[in-house]
Protein backbone atom coordinates (compact mmCIF):
# COMPACT_ATOMS: atom_id res chain seq x y z
CA UNK A 1 0.00 0.00 0.00
CA UNK A 2 1.14 3.42 -0.78
CA UNK A 3 0.74 6.84 0.68
CA UNK A 4 1.69 8.45 -1.66
CA UNK A 5 0.52 11.78 -3.65
CA UNK A 6 1.18 14.56 -5.62
CA UNK A 7 0.78 17.33 -3.72
CA UNK A 8 4.25 17.68 -2.99
CA UNK A 9 5.73 17.69 -6.32
CA UNK A 10 7.13 21.56 -6.02
CA UNK A 11 10.28 23.45 -4.42
CA UNK A 12 9.96 25.19 -1.77
CA UNK A 13 11.66 28.87 -1.05
CA UNK A 14 13.65 28.95 2.49
CA UNK A 15 14.64 31.97 4.75
CA UNK A 16 17.05 31.85 7.36
CA UNK A 17 14.81 30.89 10.38
CA UNK A 18 15.14 30.62 13.84
CA UNK A 19 16.63 28.59 16.05
CA UNK A 20 14.17 28.18 18.96
CA UNK A 21 12.07 26.41 19.43
CA UNK A 22 13.83 23.42 18.37
CA UNK A 23 12.14 20.81 16.23
CA UNK A 24 9.74 21.79 13.44
CA UNK A 25 7.46 24.48 13.84
CA UNK A 26 3.66 25.24 11.72
CA UNK A 27 3.11 28.74 11.74
CA UNK A 28 0.36 28.91 9.70
CA UNK A 29 2.41 30.04 6.95
CA UNK A 30 5.63 27.90 6.66
CA UNK A 31 7.94 25.81 8.53
CA UNK A 32 10.63 26.86 11.22
CA UNK A 33 13.18 23.38 11.20
CA UNK A 34 15.75 23.98 14.21
CA UNK A 35 18.14 21.58 15.65
CA UNK A 36 21.37 21.32 17.59
CA UNK A 37 25.00 20.44 16.14
CA UNK A 38 27.36 22.19 17.80
CA UNK A 39 30.12 20.20 15.90
CA UNK A 40 28.70 20.23 11.84
CA UNK A 41 30.26 21.82 9.32
CA UNK A 42 27.61 20.77 6.53
CA UNK A 43 23.83 19.96 7.32
CA UNK A 44 21.12 19.33 5.12
CA UNK A 45 17.46 18.98 5.91
CA UNK A 46 15.55 16.43 3.21
CA UNK A 47 11.95 16.77 2.68
CA UNK A 48 10.01 13.14 1.74
CA UNK A 49 6.61 13.45 0.77
CA UNK A 50 4.86 10.37 3.05
CA UNK A 51 6.16 7.65 5.19
CA UNK A 52 7.03 5.56 2.44
CA UNK A 53 8.69 7.56 -0.40
CA UNK A 54 12.01 6.26 -0.58
CA UNK A 55 13.54 9.37 -1.78
CA UNK A 56 12.79 12.73 -0.48
CA UNK A 57 11.18 15.66 -3.02
CA UNK A 58 13.55 18.15 -1.95
CA UNK A 59 16.78 18.71 -0.29
CA UNK A 60 18.17 22.02 1.53
CA UNK A 61 21.95 22.35 2.25
CA UNK A 62 21.96 25.31 4.84
CA UNK A 63 24.28 28.08 4.90
CA UNK A 64 26.93 27.75 7.50
CA UNK A 65 26.22 31.72 8.35
CA UNK A 66 22.94 32.35 7.00
CA UNK A 67 21.18 28.93 8.84
CA UNK A 68 23.44 28.61 12.03
CA UNK A 69 23.24 30.26 15.43
CA UNK A 70 25.95 29.06 18.26
CA UNK A 71 24.97 25.21 18.25
CA UNK A 72 21.59 25.29 16.42
CA UNK A 73 21.01 24.88 12.54
CA UNK A 74 17.72 26.84 11.50
CA UNK A 75 15.83 27.36 8.11
CA UNK A 76 12.30 28.26 7.16
CA UNK A 77 10.11 26.47 4.50
CA UNK A 78 8.14 29.28 3.55
CA UNK A 79 4.38 27.62 1.85
CA UNK A 80 5.04 23.93 3.53
CA UNK A 81 2.46 22.27 5.37
CA UNK A 82 1.74 19.33 7.54
CA UNK A 83 1.89 15.64 7.36
CA UNK A 84 5.03 15.63 5.21
CA UNK A 85 8.17 13.87 6.41
CA UNK A 86 11.18 14.97 6.79
CA UNK A 87 15.25 13.83 8.35
CA UNK A 88 18.73 15.13 8.02
CA UNK A 89 22.34 14.58 7.19
CA UNK A 90 25.05 16.29 8.95
CA UNK A 91 28.92 16.34 8.18
CA UNK A 92 31.51 17.40 10.08
CA UNK A 93 35.21 16.67 11.78
CA UNK A 94 36.43 12.69 12.01
CA UNK A 95 39.23 11.58 14.50
CA UNK A 96 36.64 9.25 16.47
CA UNK A 97 39.33 8.33 18.92
CA UNK A 98 40.37 11.96 19.65
CA UNK A 99 36.88 14.00 18.87
CA UNK A 100 34.51 11.76 19.89
CA UNK A 101 32.53 12.87 16.30
CA UNK A 102 30.60 10.09 14.60
CA UNK A 103 29.50 12.11 11.71
CA UNK A 104 28.19 9.86 8.76
CA UNK A 105 26.71 12.79 5.75
CA UNK A 106 25.42 9.27 4.49
CA UNK A 107 22.34 8.47 7.08
CA UNK A 108 19.01 10.03 7.68
CA UNK A 109 18.88 11.34 11.18
CA UNK A 110 15.95 11.44 13.14
CA UNK A 111 15.07 14.93 14.87
CA UNK A 112 15.81 14.64 17.98
CA UNK A 113 12.76 16.34 19.20
CA UNK A 114 10.10 15.40 16.67
CA UNK A 115 6.58 14.63 17.67
CA UNK A 116 5.71 12.08 15.60
CA UNK A 117 8.35 9.39 14.01
CA UNK A 118 7.47 6.69 11.13
CA UNK A 119 9.33 3.88 11.28
CA UNK A 120 7.90 2.07 8.12
CA UNK A 121 10.51 1.85 6.13
CA UNK A 122 13.02 1.20 8.52
CA UNK A 123 16.19 -1.31 8.61
CA UNK A 124 18.31 -1.14 11.53
CA UNK A 125 21.08 -3.19 9.85
CA UNK A 126 21.62 -0.67 6.82
CA UNK A 127 21.89 1.99 9.57
CA UNK A 128 24.69 0.19 11.04
CA UNK A 129 26.86 -0.75 7.87
CA UNK A 130 28.51 2.22 5.39
CA UNK A 131 26.39 3.51 2.61
CA UNK A 132 23.28 5.48 2.03
CA UNK A 133 20.06 4.64 4.06
CA UNK A 134 17.97 6.96 2.58
CA UNK A 135 15.64 4.44 1.38
CA UNK A 136 15.26 2.46 5.07
CA UNK A 137 15.29 5.39 7.15
CA UNK A 138 13.03 6.56 9.98
CA UNK A 139 11.51 9.81 9.26
CA UNK A 140 9.98 12.29 11.42
CA UNK A 141 6.30 13.22 10.52
CA UNK A 142 5.75 17.05 10.32
CA UNK A 143 2.37 17.52 12.37
CA UNK A 144 0.16 20.50 13.98
CA UNK A 145 -0.62 20.19 17.28
CA UNK A 146 -2.23 22.88 18.93
CA UNK A 147 -6.01 21.33 17.41
CA UNK A 148 -6.67 18.69 19.76
CA UNK A 149 -9.65 19.51 22.13
CA UNK A 150 -9.21 18.34 25.23
CA UNK A 151 -12.39 19.41 26.66
CA UNK A 152 -10.90 20.45 30.07
CA UNK A 153 -8.89 17.64 30.75
CA UNK A 154 -5.96 18.17 32.92
CA UNK A 155 -3.50 16.21 35.10
CA UNK A 156 -5.14 14.64 38.10
CA UNK A 157 -2.46 15.60 40.72
CA UNK A 158 -3.34 12.56 43.17
CA UNK A 159 -0.99 12.46 45.99
CA UNK A 160 1.66 9.78 45.89
CA UNK A 161 0.46 8.48 48.96
CA UNK A 162 -3.24 7.61 47.78
CA UNK A 163 -1.95 6.15 44.89
CA UNK A 164 -2.40 2.46 43.74
CA UNK A 165 -0.17 1.72 40.64
CA UNK A 166 -1.37 -1.12 37.84
CA UNK A 167 2.03 -1.00 35.40
CA UNK A 168 0.77 -2.08 32.08
CA UNK A 169 2.22 -2.89 28.55
CA UNK A 170 0.61 -1.16 25.86
CA UNK A 171 0.39 -3.92 23.45
CA UNK A 172 0.30 -6.86 26.25
CA UNK A 173 -2.61 -5.60 27.80
CA UNK A 174 -4.99 -5.88 24.46
CA UNK A 175 -3.33 -8.11 22.16
CA UNK A 176 -4.81 -11.40 22.59
CA UNK A 177 -8.49 -11.79 20.52
CA UNK A 178 -10.19 -12.65 24.52
CA UNK A 179 -9.27 -8.79 25.23
CA UNK A 180 -12.23 -8.78 22.62
CA UNK A 181 -11.44 -4.82 21.65
CA UNK A 182 -11.50 -3.60 18.09
CA UNK A 183 -7.78 -1.99 17.94
CA UNK A 184 -5.78 -4.42 19.80
CA UNK A 185 -2.34 -3.75 21.05
CA UNK A 186 -2.75 -0.10 20.66
CA UNK A 187 -3.83 3.44 22.83
CA UNK A 188 -6.91 2.78 21.57
CA UNK A 189 -7.21 -0.73 22.52
CA UNK A 190 -6.75 0.62 26.42
CA UNK A 191 -9.42 2.72 26.04
CA UNK A 192 -11.96 0.04 25.52
CA UNK A 193 -10.40 -2.10 28.93
CA UNK A 194 -11.05 1.21 30.87
CA UNK A 195 -14.49 -0.47 33.01
CA UNK A 196 -12.03 -3.16 33.57
CA UNK A 197 -9.08 -1.06 35.28
CA UNK A 198 -12.21 0.44 37.09
CA UNK A 199 -13.22 -3.01 38.29
CA UNK A 200 -9.64 -3.67 39.76
CA UNK A 201 -9.63 -0.27 41.69
CA UNK A 202 -6.34 0.92 41.21
CA UNK A 203 -5.54 4.82 40.27
CA UNK A 204 -3.15 4.97 38.07
CA UNK A 205 -1.42 2.90 35.64
CA UNK A 206 2.21 3.05 34.93
CA UNK A 207 2.90 2.22 30.90
CA UNK A 208 6.00 0.25 30.13
CA UNK A 209 7.77 2.78 27.74
CA UNK A 210 5.67 4.20 25.05
CA UNK A 211 8.15 6.88 24.16
CA UNK A 212 9.08 5.71 20.15
CA UNK A 213 11.68 2.96 20.66
CA UNK A 214 13.29 0.73 17.96
CA UNK A 215 11.29 -2.68 17.82
CA UNK A 216 14.38 -4.05 15.52
CA UNK A 217 16.59 -3.63 18.55
CA UNK A 218 17.51 -7.20 19.58
CA UNK A 219 20.44 -9.49 20.01
CA UNK A 220 20.89 -11.50 16.78
CA UNK A 221 19.59 -14.67 17.42
CA UNK A 222 16.26 -13.37 18.86
CA UNK A 223 15.97 -11.30 15.21
CA UNK A 224 17.00 -14.48 13.46
CA UNK A 225 13.90 -16.08 15.21
CA UNK A 226 11.67 -13.27 13.53
CA UNK A 227 11.12 -11.67 17.04
CA UNK A 228 11.25 -7.72 17.94
CA UNK A 229 11.43 -5.56 20.87
CA UNK A 230 8.55 -6.18 22.98
CA UNK A 231 9.43 -4.57 26.15
CA UNK A 232 10.15 -1.03 24.67
CA UNK A 233 13.37 0.01 26.76
CA UNK A 234 15.54 1.01 23.45
CA UNK A 235 14.11 4.81 22.78
CA UNK A 236 15.35 6.82 19.71
CA UNK A 237 12.81 9.73 19.89
CA UNK A 238 11.74 10.82 23.52
CA UNK A 239 8.88 13.39 22.35
CA UNK A 240 7.15 11.09 19.98
CA UNK A 241 4.46 8.65 21.13
CA UNK A 242 5.11 5.04 19.91
CA UNK A 243 4.10 4.49 16.37
CA UNK A 244 3.61 0.28 17.04
CA UNK A 245 1.29 1.41 19.76
CA UNK A 246 -0.99 4.03 16.85
CA UNK A 247 -3.69 2.86 14.81
CA UNK A 248 -2.72 5.10 11.64
CA UNK A 249 0.93 6.07 12.51
CA UNK A 250 1.57 6.49 8.42
CA UNK A 251 -0.64 9.35 9.44
CA UNK A 252 1.11 10.63 12.09
CA UNK A 253 -2.15 10.38 14.49
CA UNK A 254 -0.20 8.50 17.63
CA UNK A 255 0.04 12.06 19.22
CA UNK A 256 -3.70 12.40 19.06
CA UNK A 257 -4.73 8.45 19.92
CA UNK A 258 -2.33 9.11 22.71
CA UNK A 259 -4.26 12.44 24.22
CA UNK A 260 -7.25 10.44 23.84
CA UNK A 261 -6.40 7.42 25.45
CA UNK A 262 -4.98 9.70 28.70
CA UNK A 263 -8.29 12.03 28.56
CA UNK A 264 -10.78 8.84 28.69
CA UNK A 265 -8.74 7.19 31.48
CA UNK A 266 -8.60 10.81 33.28
CA UNK A 267 -11.99 10.85 32.60
CA UNK A 268 -12.91 7.45 34.60
CA UNK A 269 -10.11 8.83 37.40
CA UNK A 270 -7.32 7.10 36.12
CA UNK A 271 -4.15 8.78 36.35
CA UNK A 272 -1.09 7.86 33.52
CA UNK A 273 2.27 7.25 34.79
CA UNK A 274 4.93 6.87 31.73
CA UNK A 275 7.65 4.45 32.24
CA UNK A 276 10.66 6.29 30.72
CA UNK A 277 14.41 5.29 30.40
CA UNK A 278 16.50 8.42 29.70
CA UNK A 279 19.84 6.08 30.64
CA UNK A 280 20.57 5.29 27.42
CA UNK A 281 19.14 4.84 23.73
CA UNK A 282 18.24 2.39 20.58
CA UNK A 283 22.12 3.68 18.72
CA UNK A 284 24.11 1.05 21.26
CA UNK A 285 27.83 1.17 20.85
CA UNK A 286 30.35 1.77 18.61
CA UNK A 287 28.85 -1.57 16.41
CA UNK A 288 25.26 -0.12 17.27
CA UNK A 289 23.39 1.78 14.31
CA UNK A 290 23.43 5.77 13.98
CA UNK A 291 19.88 7.34 13.80
CA UNK A 292 19.95 10.47 15.24
CA UNK A 293 22.44 11.32 18.34
CA UNK A 294 25.60 9.92 17.22
CA UNK A 295 24.63 11.89 13.84
CA UNK A 296 23.99 15.29 15.65
CA UNK A 297 26.27 15.00 18.34
CA UNK A 298 28.39 11.66 19.89
CA UNK A 299 30.88 13.69 21.62
CA UNK A 300 28.39 15.53 24.06
CA UNK A 301 25.38 13.12 24.23
CA UNK A 302 27.27 9.95 25.38
CA UNK A 303 29.30 8.89 28.18
CA UNK A 304 32.85 7.84 26.22
CA UNK A 305 36.13 6.89 27.54
CA UNK A 306 38.78 10.01 27.57
CA UNK A 307 41.82 8.04 26.50
CA UNK A 308 39.45 6.57 23.50
CA UNK A 309 36.94 8.58 22.40
CA UNK A 310 35.36 5.38 19.85
CA UNK A 311 34.13 3.52 23.43
CA UNK A 312 30.93 4.13 25.23
CA UNK A 313 31.10 3.68 29.16
CA UNK A 314 28.24 1.41 29.59
CA UNK A 315 26.71 2.15 33.31
CA UNK A 316 22.96 0.91 31.62
CA UNK A 317 24.15 -2.68 30.28
CA UNK A 318 22.51 -1.81 27.14
CA UNK A 319 25.61 -0.54 25.18
CA UNK A 320 25.85 3.64 25.88
CA UNK A 321 24.93 5.96 28.74
CA UNK A 322 23.11 9.14 28.04
CA UNK A 323 25.50 12.21 29.39
CA UNK A 324 22.50 13.38 31.29
CA UNK A 325 24.31 16.20 33.45
CA UNK A 326 25.98 17.77 29.79
CA UNK A 327 23.63 21.33 30.05
CA UNK A 328 22.81 20.79 26.57
CA UNK A 329 21.16 17.17 27.39
CA UNK A 330 20.12 18.20 31.18
CA UNK A 331 18.02 20.42 29.41
CA UNK A 332 16.98 18.24 26.17
CA UNK A 333 15.71 16.01 29.47
CA UNK A 334 13.65 18.74 31.44
CA UNK A 335 12.42 20.01 27.94
CA UNK A 336 10.78 16.42 27.76
CA UNK A 337 9.38 16.02 31.12
CA UNK A 338 7.77 19.44 30.55
CA UNK A 339 6.33 18.42 27.35
CA UNK A 340 4.65 15.20 28.16
CA UNK A 341 2.96 17.50 31.29
CA UNK A 342 2.03 20.59 29.96
CA UNK A 343 0.82 19.00 26.14
CA UNK A 344 0.21 15.37 27.03
CA UNK A 345 -1.07 16.10 30.28
CA UNK A 346 0.95 13.16 32.28
CA UNK A 347 0.72 12.52 36.10
CA UNK A 348 4.13 11.02 36.50
CA UNK A 349 7.31 9.13 35.30
CA UNK A 350 8.82 5.80 36.43
CA UNK A 351 12.69 6.74 35.25
CA UNK A 352 14.26 3.12 34.31
CA UNK A 353 17.79 3.19 36.02
CA UNK A 354 17.61 6.60 37.53
CA UNK A 355 20.90 6.69 39.26
CA UNK A 356 22.32 7.21 35.84
CA UNK A 357 21.03 11.16 36.32
CA UNK A 358 23.10 11.08 39.43
CA UNK A 359 26.45 10.91 37.79
CA UNK A 360 28.75 13.81 36.39
CA UNK A 361 29.81 14.39 33.21
CA UNK A 362 32.63 12.18 34.16
CA UNK A 363 30.66 9.50 35.26
CA UNK A 364 31.27 10.13 38.95
CA UNK A 365 28.31 10.29 41.52
CA UNK A 366 27.20 13.36 42.67
CA UNK A 367 25.65 14.46 45.71
CA UNK A 368 23.96 17.64 43.37
CA UNK A 369 24.13 16.82 39.97
CA UNK A 370 22.08 18.47 38.08
CA UNK A 371 19.15 16.63 37.02
CA UNK A 372 17.65 15.12 39.51
CA UNK A 373 17.12 18.51 41.18
CA UNK A 374 16.51 19.96 37.99
CA UNK A 375 13.72 17.65 37.49
CA UNK A 376 12.71 18.17 41.24
CA UNK A 377 12.80 21.67 41.09
CA UNK A 378 10.44 22.28 37.77
CA UNK A 379 7.54 24.89 38.23
CA UNK A 380 5.69 22.78 35.72
CA UNK A 381 6.57 19.08 37.18
CA UNK A 382 5.90 20.44 40.48
CA UNK A 383 2.97 18.10 41.00
CA UNK A 384 3.95 15.50 39.00
CA UNK A 385 5.23 11.93 40.43
CA UNK A 386 8.54 11.07 40.12
CA UNK A 387 9.71 7.81 40.88
CA UNK A 388 13.15 6.69 40.83
CA UNK A 389 14.07 3.47 40.13
CA UNK A 390 17.16 4.16 42.79
CA UNK A 391 20.19 2.52 40.89
CA UNK A 392 22.00 1.29 37.85
CA UNK A 393 23.74 -1.71 35.87
CA UNK A 394 27.21 -0.28 37.37
CA UNK A 395 26.52 -0.39 40.65
CA UNK A 396 25.66 2.50 41.63
CA UNK A 397 22.98 1.81 44.08
CA UNK A 398 20.85 4.74 46.11
CA UNK A 399 17.36 3.29 47.19
CA UNK A 400 16.76 5.39 50.78
CA UNK A 401 19.05 8.16 49.60
CA UNK A 402 18.23 8.83 45.86
CA UNK A 403 19.52 12.51 45.31
CA UNK A 404 16.42 15.14 46.00
CA UNK A 405 13.62 15.21 48.59
CA UNK A 406 10.08 14.46 46.88
CA UNK A 407 11.28 11.61 44.93
CA UNK A 408 9.96 8.17 45.32
CA UNK A 409 11.49 5.32 44.85
CA UNK A 410 11.03 1.35 43.90
CA UNK A 411 12.34 -0.82 46.61
CA UNK A 412 12.80 -4.71 45.64
CA UNK A 413 13.62 -5.30 48.94
CA UNK A 414 9.75 -5.59 49.72
CA UNK A 415 9.19 -7.79 46.92
CA UNK A 416 6.67 -10.22 46.32
CA UNK A 417 5.93 -12.97 43.51
CA UNK A 418 2.95 -15.03 43.02
CA UNK A 419 0.74 -16.56 40.40
CA UNK A 420 3.07 -17.66 38.10
CA UNK A 421 1.80 -19.38 34.98
CA UNK A 422 3.82 -21.40 32.47
CA UNK A 423 2.85 -20.29 29.42
CA UNK A 424 2.51 -16.36 29.60
CA UNK A 425 5.45 -16.52 32.48
CA UNK A 426 2.46 -13.80 33.93
CA UNK A 427 3.21 -12.81 37.36
CA UNK A 428 1.62 -10.06 40.19
CA UNK A 429 3.66 -8.47 42.31
CA UNK A 430 3.39 -5.80 44.73
CA UNK A 431 6.19 -2.90 44.81
CA UNK A 432 6.58 -0.73 47.90
CA UNK A 433 7.41 2.93 46.64
CA UNK A 434 8.89 5.00 49.27
CA UNK A 435 8.15 8.92 50.07
CA UNK A 436 10.68 10.46 52.14
CA UNK A 437 11.00 13.56 54.46
CA UNK A 438 14.80 12.89 55.18
CA UNK A 439 17.19 15.30 56.77
CA UNK A 440 20.99 14.61 55.96
CA UNK A 441 24.30 14.59 57.40
CA UNK A 442 27.27 16.04 55.19
CA UNK A 443 29.66 12.56 54.91
CA UNK A 444 27.59 10.61 52.68
CA UNK A 445 29.35 10.20 49.48
CA UNK A 446 26.12 10.71 47.33
CA UNK A 447 23.47 12.79 49.59
CA UNK A 448 25.02 12.47 52.96
CA UNK A 449 23.58 10.01 55.73
CA UNK A 450 19.59 9.69 56.08
CA UNK A 451 18.30 10.78 59.55
CA UNK A 452 16.52 6.92 61.51
CA UNK A 453 14.03 9.51 62.39
CA UNK A 454 13.00 10.03 58.65
CA UNK A 455 9.48 9.13 58.19
CA UNK A 456 8.84 6.93 55.28
CA UNK A 457 5.47 6.49 53.10
CA UNK A 458 4.61 3.37 51.38
CA UNK A 459 2.69 2.54 48.15
CA UNK A 460 1.98 -0.46 46.99
CA UNK A 461 1.73 -1.46 43.25
CA UNK A 462 0.25 -3.85 41.53
CA UNK A 463 1.75 -5.64 39.10
CA UNK A 464 1.09 -7.43 35.71
CA UNK A 465 4.14 -8.84 33.93
CA UNK A 466 4.27 -10.79 30.54
CA UNK A 467 7.87 -12.18 30.29
CA UNK A 468 7.43 -12.83 26.26
CA UNK A 469 9.03 -11.32 23.29
CA UNK A 470 6.97 -11.12 20.29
Amino acid sequence: MSFSTERNARTYEIGPGNRYPLGATFDGEGVNFAIWCWAATRVELLLFECADSPHPFQIITLDDVTNRTFFCWHVYVAGLTPDICYGWRTDGPGNTPRTGHRFDREKILLDPVARAVTDLLWNRERAIQPGDNCDASMRAILVEEDMYDWEGDKPLERPVEETIIYEMHVRGFTRHPNSGVINPGTFAGVIEKIPYLKDLGITDVELMPTMAFDEQCVPEGTAALGLKNYWGYCTHSFFAPHPGYSVTPHLGTQIREFRDMVKALHRAGIGVIMDVAFNHTAEGGGEGPTINFKGFGNSGFYHLYPHDRRLYRDFTGCGNTVNCNHPVISRFIIDCLEYWVREMHIDGFRFDLASVFARDMDGIPKRFAPTPWLIELSQTLANTKIIAEAWDAAGLYQVGGYPGYRWAEWNLSLIHISEPTRLLSISYAVFCLKKKTRTFTSDHPIMGERDPAATTITMFCVVKRFSQMV
